[in-house]
């Protein structure tokens, strides 16, 4: 007899055994036993299903409700036989992921979601964020009408992540076999989008201005590119005017550009609507056309159609107006050959002269003056324009001082002004020394002995030696006083003077500000060379001994620890070293660190001081704290230790990422003493619930760290 091999034939034929039994209820009086079913846990009565003339085949429509399961049935799902997907009577032995039941062509190049593009309403893609493609790459245009596949060859084999974006990528073929212009032969770039668009390859549109900087406008706008590019040449094409319109250049006539030396650069007349009717603004040109000007036929002054070397001061064209001139005689008398200086464009006469606009404005007593009283004979060029070359009568008669004998200056300006002669008033301030203070009610003579006004010295010790010399408190000349007196003091006053210590280089703050001058400066001693606490304070240094600073080594910069308000309550920022206190560090004692007083080499590393604490962790292991001396940690506690607590430590676990495992470290390190050693299966990972979830997994085998092999991140 062959073996019953049909899971179905097999319980029909467990049905028949069991209803042949003594035991079953069609004997008389049997006692009924408790059998198993083939369809596991299943509380539906047989009868739902099955019929009372035979096992199989099931009713037509089963009184079952798959929606009372955890997983209902939807869309192409309720059409499908119920053995396609329950080929074991086992009914709970299904899996309800998508790939249980269909093979992932996409090689998991997606995941094993499928839901994320398909449905149950049908395999097509469903999912609008997929159908409309927005990603990276939005399909926009004539790509929109694009069948997935001209782009993504082979569905099963296709590649969807890190495609090219590039136009090139896929339109290669166009670009090689563009031949109006031929896109290789041109040398043109490969970026498509510069003349296409998304909405169709015809019909290109290049933007002159974006990519050549040379905007299309007017008649140029119409013209074919063959005009331009001849040749097929779109590289290297100049953009002046000249190299396109050479022949209407030298085939102009009126006026002929070519003999009369005309710029080529056409743009001064001409404008790209149209190359006839040219205009030619003046006022563009280094000689603006003004009042007659305006109105004077071009040849008057292009003289023979010279238009690159006419001339543009006046002389050149009013010679003759010059040269004519009687009243005055601008010839006779010198008068220079700017004639804008009397003369404008609105007409040659009448004639003004702004003397305003000369070297020697006129003002006060001057304007009223007759031209013929400085300029003698008739002579306008080369009249001095200082005052004593008019004045020097009036300068040698003056007595009061007695100018030419008191060596003053002839700069008559000093004292003078244009208004009148006298009455003269000197305005000190206007000299290299003004005068301030006590030195305004100060007669002139007590400073210009014996008229001197030209040699006196201005400085303060020139006047003052004398103060400076009987001066005893401080005694100026033996304690060597600088003769800079205004260090101290102001001409207000010679007495209650004031002395800025922060003009020496170093303020007096603090306790400072109050301290006699005789406690620094000893024995009259202001010559003082070192600025440095240590100066004064070597004695209050070498007594401290709460730290003894000698004996610490302390450095002599006692600001560090010390300011000018007291010497003592000293406080040490320790923030300023290469070693911030953070955390606990700020609440342990300085000597904790510190040890004997060295306060100059101590170490940094945490190690130097949490020796004993990274060797005592031997002692506890039964709080799940790893041995660092057996496993070799490194000794930078900072990796997993913290400053405000040397316990409750955490560990980066950058090779095997975690949450996902969230379990005790001692739950994959079954060897406390060795964290090398690990086993994912020993509590996590049995082989009951590992082996069902890689049917199918080429080179899946289950050992102690197995898992480790593909599963590396911490990943499903």
């Amino acid at each position: 007899m062959e073996a019953v091999t049909d899971p179905w034939a097999q319980a029909f034929l467990w049905l028949l055994i069991v209803l042949m039994q003594p035991s079953h209820s069609l004997f008389a009086g049997a006692q009924r036993e408790t059998t198993r079913s083939p369809h596991g846990p299943l509380t539906i009565p047989c009868e739902n299903c099955h019929t009372y003339s035979s096992w199989r085949p099931i009713k037509a429509v089963p009184e079952f409700d798959h929606n009372k399961t955890r997983y209902p049935l939807r869309g192409m799902h309720e059409k499908v036989s119920c053995t396609q997907c329950h080929v074991k009577p086992v009914f709970t032995d299904v899996g309800k992921n998508c790939s249980d039941c269909h093979a992932d062509i996409h090689r998991r190049k997606f995941g094993a979601d499928c839901a994320q593009c398909h449905s149950v309403l049908g395999w097509q893609v469903s999912a609008n964020s997929i159908k409309e493609h927005q990603n990276r790459f939005p399909l926009v245009g004539a790509h929109a009408a694009v069948a997935c596949e001209e782009c993504h060859k082979g569905a099963a084999v296709a590649q969807y992540q890190g495609l090219s974006t590039d136009c090139q990528s896929c339109h290669l073929k166009d670009f090689q076999s563009a031949t109006n212009p031929s896109h290789t032969a041109l040398n043109f770039p490969s970026a498509c989008q510069t003349c296409h668009t998304a909405d169709g390859w015809l019909g290109a549109k290049f933007d002159h201005l974006k990519f050549t900087g040379y905007a299309l406008t007017g008649a140029h706008a119409t013209l074919d590119c063959v005009s331009c590019h001849v040749g097929g040449k779109y590289q290297g094409t100049p953009t002046d005017c000249y190299s396109c319109h050479t022949k209407d250049y030298n085939g102009t006539n009126n006026p002929p550009h070519a003999k009369a030396g005309f710029p080529t650069t056409c743009s001064n007349c001409h404008t790209t609507a149209a190359w006839e009717p040219a205009t030619f603004d003046h006022s563009k040109a280094p000689f603006p056309l003004t009042g007659a000007h305006v109105s004077v036929a071009c040849a008057s002054c292009h003289i023979n159609g010279n238009f690159t070397s006419t001339p543009t001061d006046c002389y050149s064209c009013h010679t003759k107006d010059y040269n004519g001139t009687t009243n005055p005689n601008h010839v006779q008398t010198g008068i220079p050959t700017s004639c804008v200086m009397c003369h404008t464009t609105a007409a040659w006469q009448p004639a003004n002269f702004d003397h305003s606009k000369t070297v020697f404005p006129l003002t006060g007593a001057h304007v009223s003056v007759a031209c013929t009283l400085c300029h003698v004979g008739g002579k306008f060029a080369g009249t001095p324009t200082d005052c004593a070359s008019c004045h020097i009568k009036d300068f040698n008669g003056t007595t009061n001082p007695n100018h030419q004998q008191s060596g003053i200056p002839t700069t008559c300006a000093v004292c003078h002004n244009t208004t009148a002669w006298q009455p003269a008033t000197f305005d000190h301030s206007k000299t290299t020394f003004p005068l301030t203070g006590a030195h305004v009610s100060v007669p002139c003579a007590s400073c210009h002995i014996n008229n001197n006004y030209t040699t006196l010295a201005t400085d303060c010790y020139g006047c003052h030696k004398t103060d400076y010399t009987n001066t005893n408190n401080p005694g100026h000349v033996a304690a060597g006083f600088p003769t800079t007196c205004l260090t101290c003091h102001t001409t207000t006053s010679w007495s209650g003077t004031s002395f800025n210590h922060a003009t020496t280089g170093f303020t007096l703050t603090g306790a400072h500000v109050s301290v006699p001058c005789q406690s620094c400066h000893i024995n009259n001693n202001y010559a003082l060379k070192d600025p440095t606490c240590k100066a004064c304070h070597i004695p209050d240094y070498n007594g401290t001994t709460n730290p003894n600073h000698v004996q610490a080594g302390f450095p002599l910069t006692c600001d560090t620890c010390h300011n000018t308000s007291s010497w003592a309550g000293a406080s040490f920022d320790h923030s300023k070293t290469i070693f911030p206190l953070l955390g606990a560090h700020l609440s342990v004692p300085c000597a904790s660190c510190h040890v004997n007083n060295n306060f100059t080499t101590v170490p940094t590393a945490c190690y130097s001081c949490h020796k004993v604490d990274y060797q005592n962790t031997a002692n506890l292991g039964s709080a799940g704290v790893p041995n660092h001396v057996t496993l070799n940690y490194p000794q930078t506690c900072l990796s997993c230790h913290n400053m405000n607590n040397w316990l409750n430590a955490t560990f980066n676990h950058t090779l095997f990422k975690l949450p996902h495992h969230t379990a005790q470290c001692t739950d994959c390190h079954i060897n406390s003493s060795n964290y090398v050693i690990f086993s994912c299966t020993q509590n996590c990972h049995p082989k009951a619930s590992t082996d069902p979830h890689h049917q199918g997994v080429r080179g899946y085998s289950y050992g102690p760290t197995t898992c480790y092999n593909c599963h590396k991140g911490g990943g499903g």
